[in-house]
């Protein structure tokens, strides 16, 4: 198949869910198109069967806020007329979805019949998407949509309850490359490193943003820390990571602390962690928190959105109420206080990552495109 994918570039899920997806379909010998405004962050720059179209929005003195949605659209135009794309998939409805249809009805007009899917995966629904302002378009779009697709149950639910969705929504979630993980082995002279004293280390990787509950995962860090030897390794960066540090700071705590900033290679950094914190006020899934399972690192999370579809409780880590920090801190204690049951949960975590494989999920996608173009 010939599959135009538009995409966010950037480190969120959403985006790197999408480049993921596109480069495994590529391994398959479909042929793959990105469309966004810059290069996505995990697409190296030359991969076979796969090429990257940038949408150039100029900066013209007449808009106070380049229209990108209309050049969004003029590109997908341009690209399946001259690469004949057999589909669009598109991530996340804002403006993705509508510029599709768009660009559907523009080729319609010349003849050309193009399908596209919509995959929506969090904030699109349940924070932006709700937006007045934005409601009509994003209900439109998605019920213009040849297929919608959410990455959880939960999501599903969300979509429906706030949007006026008409047709029907399959749920294919995200997933992980287990084979490019490999088996989780630490590598421990990077432990070392940032441990040199032996002691464990909880990790966090987010946007920093305000749902993330940053001040959660400090006050579980400190309550954890005020018990035993333990550092804190923050990886990304955003609005609130500020706020973090100065938490650390205050309670004297900051010699403990690790702040890598944005990194690629997530999986190398996690597979260093004994566990993984995750306080979200709400996840549509909790990719980070699989893609730490997936290197056999426990997760000590809330129990908001989607996440219960993928942290198990009492297998691959615990569950808690969301602000529940006094809970969460317990939970993290009863693993760090005893090695045993550690590293069972520590094999737990990766058996439960298992189920969501590339190679158990990318066939849900073929089947998707194979429906849709029939």
């Amino acid at each position: 198949m010939n599959i135009g994918i538009v995409c966010y570039p950037t480190y969120g899920g959403s985006g790197v869910v999408a480049t993921e997806l596109g480069k495994e379909l590529a391994k398959k010998g479909h042929q793959i198109h990105f469309i966004s405004y810059s290069q996505p962050v995990r697409l190296e720059s030359f991969t076979k069967n796969i090429q990257y179209h940038e949408v150039n929005v100029s900066d013209y003195p007449l808009f106070d806020y380049p229209p990108y949605e209309l050049v969004l659209a003029s590109k997908l135009v341009d690209v399946v007329k001259f690469e004949k794309l057999d589909i669009l998939h598109v991530h996340y409805a804002i403006p993705h979805a509508s510029s599709a249809y768009m660009a559907q009805q523009i080729l319609k007009s010349e003849g050309i019949d193009i399908p596209f899917i919509t995959t929506l995966h969090g904030t699109d629904i349940t924070l932006v998407g709700r937006d007045s302002s934005f409601e009509p378009v994003i209900t439109f779009a998605i019920n213009q949509s040849n297929a919608v697709t959410t990455v959880s149950e939960s999501l599903k639910r969300d979509t429906y309850e706030h949007f006026k969705v008409t047709r029907e929504i399959q749920v294919i979630p995200n997933f992980v490359c287990l084979r490019e993980c490999g088996t989780p082995i630490n590598d421990l002279n990077l432990k070392k490193s940032m441990a040199p004293n032996g002691e464990k280390i909880l990790a966090h990787v987010s946007n920093f943003r305000k749902v993330k509950r940053i001040e959660d995962v400090v006050k579980v860090f400190i309550k954890v820390r005020k018990e035993i030897p333990v550092k804190l390794m923050l990886v990304g960066d955003g609005p609130e990571r500020h706020l973090a540090e100065t938490m650390i700071r205050e309670a004297g705590f900051n010699k403990d602390l690790i702040v890598l900033g944005k990194v690629n290679d997530t999986a190398r950094v996690l597979s260093i962690a004994d566990l993984f914190l995750l306080t979200s006020e709400s996840e549509s899934f909790g990719l980070a928190a699989l893609e730490a399972m997936a290197v056999g690192v426990p997760v000590i999370s809330s129990n908001t959105g989607g996440i219960p579809e993928v942290n198990k409780h009492n297998f691959s880590g615990f569950l808690s109420h969301v602000g529940d920090t006094k809970d969460m801190a317990k939970n993290a204690l009863s693993l760090l206080q005893n090695d045993e049951k550690l590293d069972l949960f520590k094999k737990q975590a990766y058996e439960q990552a298992q189920q969501f494989d590339i190679l158990t999920i990318l066939p849900m996608y073929e089947k998707l495109y194979d429906s849709v173009l029939k």
